[in-house]
């Protein structure tokens, strides 16, 4: 009976280690906050920060000469994915959309 209550209480051990290590790893993961909000620049100015989606895509549409709808849609998935977007080259220098 004794060896079977250590082979138990080394199960248990064991499994609680895995568990916590596989948890604890998977907590260390970065997480994309989708809050509605991203951030604007050109070249390495930002002009906007903490902004709403729909702000950031009618300036940038305005700055690259394009239609808001897709703009908007690119703002959406760079808020979701926060994976920065170069939307386009605006006197030389980039305009890009970015996670805030």
């Amino acid at each position: 009976m004794t060896s079977t209550l250590k082979r138990s209480a080394f199960c248990l051990a064991a499994t609680t280690a895995l568990v916590t290590g596989v948890a604890g790893t998977a907590s260390a993961q970065p997480v994309a906050v989708q809050d509605g909000l991203v951030n604007v620049a050109v070249g390495d100015v930002t002009i906007l920060e903490d902004v709403n989606i729909g702000v950031a895509a009618q300036v940038v549409a305005q700055i690259c000469g394009v239609n808001v709808g897709p703009v908007a849609v690119l703002g959406r998935a760079v808020d979701r994915s926060g994976t920065d977007s170069t939307v386009c080259e605006s006197n030389m220098e980039p305009v890009t959309i970015t996670q805030n």
